[in-house]
């Protein structure tokens, strides 16, 4: 069972610090060896070194990551997620269906670089945060995976991970993303669930899309929409609207993701936990508090404190 008390720095599980990019290094490095035993870490080692370079702004040509909801927690906490679906459908599978350590490492890097399109390069005199780019940043991470991977050895997987990364995002529409075979297919959708699943297990979820994920959706242009004769349709008109309207994000769109499209392999984590379905569970219990609070209109009972961001800063200038 899941420890009733949860530090807002750890994982669903209570066990690794999500903040902490050698922990997770260490984490998925150690479930990737437990799935192929003489498989090589060197690529994902490589990336999460990079990876942690590029969000600390120590990568060559970018500044660091600015965004106060897609920051590094996130990004770390997911592909954690994702080497745990991987695992689980690694132990279920025949020696016909596994992916072999070579494509889940791809997806793995994928993962990792899932959101290096908020990012902005260091001579960008147009855009003051990287959620200005949130249209377009998945878009942009594809651009970044395919100047990235031949840098470290891989160049013959770039355009299999460029439109892998879409799965993560609402760019392009899912049935046109195009790669090579289903396994391909099948970790794409492991990547988008993991991107949706950790966000929502996030012990500090609702205070994030209140307190950070309604400020970037200003600052990329998510609040309102502008129809051709000019007038505005308000989509979100506060970060409290953002709270009301989740739950019925959550029951049209990522549900239908989740279990539709995306197949049901948050499925998979349930084996790599032996029966425990810790993802699942707890996001249940973040919507079920959501719920409770709009019935109550109680938000003020939102109180848990997110780890430090360093774009948070310069987030009040956007309330």
């Amino acid at each position: 069972m899941i420890m009733k008390h949860r530090d807002s720095e750890f994982d669903v599980t209570n066990t690794i610090n999500v903040t902490d990019t050698q922990a997770v290094k260490n984490a998925v490095c150690d479930i990737f060896r437990s799935c192929y035993l003489n498989g090589n870490t060197s690529y994902i080692e490589r990336a999460f070194d990079d990876f942690d370079n590029l969000f600390e702004g120590h990568f060559q040509d970018y500044t660091s990551c600015d965004t106060f909801y897609h920051d590094k927690q996130h990004t770390l906490d997911m592909t954690l997620a994702l080497a745990r679906i991987i695992d689980g459908h690694e132990r279920q599978s025949n020696s016909h269906q596994t992916f072999g350590s070579m494509q889940t490492s791809v997806a793995i890097i994928t993962a990792l670089f899932h959101d290096s399109g908020y990012i902005r390069k260091e001579n960008d005199q147009k855009h003051a945060n990287g959620a200005e780019y949130t249209r377009v940043h998945v878009s942009r991470s594809a651009d970044f995976l395919r100047h990235y991977l031949p840098m470290i050895g891989l160049k013959d997987y770039v355009n299999i991970a460029a439109n892998m990364v879409h799965y993560t995002g609402y760019e392009m529409a899912l049935d046109k993303i195009k790669l090579p075979d289903e396994k391909f297919h099948l970790l794409g959708f492991m990547v988008g669930t993991a991107d949706l699943i950790a966000q929502m297990a996030d012990r500090c979820y609702l205070e994030k899309c209140r307190d950070r994920l309604y400020p970037e959706f200003v600052l990329g242009g998510l609040t309102e929409q502008i129809k051709e004769d000019g007038s505005k349709i308000i989509i979100y008109s506060s970060a409290e609207d953002l709270l009301i309207k989740t739950p019925v994000f959550y029951e049209n769109e990522v549900k239908k993701r989740l279990d539709v499209i995306f197949k049901r392999v948050y499925e998979y984590a349930v084996a790599h936990f032996s029966g425990n379905d810790y993802y699942m569970e707890t996001l249940e219990r973040n919507q079920q508090y959501i719920h409770q609070l709009i019935n109550q209109g109680k938000f003020n009972d939102l109180r848990r404190t997110p780890p430090d961001n360093p774009g948070i800063d310069s987030i009040s200038i956007y309330h």
